[in-house]
């Protein structure tokens, strides 16, 4: 049965979302997007009337997704020193994660023309980690909103962005395999981040 409404929007984004990655913004089209969607291009453009719409909303739908699979510290676990552990952890997971790693260079080549959607994806990325961990942080060490926010950066900074630059340049590969959340210390060397949180929290 072919697709319609909302099902074929969704089936369109992903479809998308891989031309997208696969190709950049310059050299996909919306032909290869209705090809690899397997509909007409009269129904594409009636969802997305242009490739600048469409693009943006495929940001939207891998900020969102990214979101819901990044959860909040509190999800991994009650003691606290563990949980934010495992939350830098899985930070690494999935910013080392091919797909990441190629959607943060497509926004970053892409920022000039879409300056919102390269913050927003940043601020999804990024902020929102730090803002989850701050907070987290704060409330389980009953310390003020700042003390908590200093914590995160010194945390974040150290175990996470050094090994998700050099991937980024590609000095070090990212990983093709899914982010499972139970493959976490399979997948991360989490021994300097234990140390990190060991020597910073109290």
């Amino acid at each position: 049965m072919a697709k319609r409404g909302e099902e074929l929007r969704n089936h369109i984004l992903w479809a998308a979302k891989d031309v997208f990655l696969e190709m950049g913004f310059e050299r996909a089209s919306m032909d290869v997007v209705a090809a690899r969607a397997e509909t007409s291009k009269r129904s594409l453009y009636a969802h997305f009337e242009s490739k600048d719409n469409l693009f943006l909303a495929v940001v939207d739908l891998v900020r969102e997704r990214y979101l819901g699979r990044l959860g909040t510290p509190a999800d991994y676990g009650e003691d606290t020193a563990e949980a934010t552990v495992l939350f830098c952890g899985r930070l690494v997971q999935m910013l080392l994660w091919t797909p990441t790693v190629r959607t943060c260079r497509l926004g970053i080549s892409e920022a000039g023309r879409f300056p919102e959607a390269a913050a927003g994806y940043h601020d999804a990325v990024f902020a929102t980690a730090h803002d989850r961990l701050a907070a987290f942080l704060a409330e389980r060490l009953r310390r003020p909103p700042e003390a908590g926010a200093a914590l995160a950066e010194e945390l974040i900074g150290r175990t996470v962005y050094p090994l998700f630059t050099r991937a980024l340049f590609g000095v070090t590969p990212s990983r093709d395999a899914s982010p499972d959340p139970a493959e976490i210390a399979r997948h991360v060397d989490l021994t300097p981040i234990r140390e990190a949180v060991a020597a910073a929290l109290p």
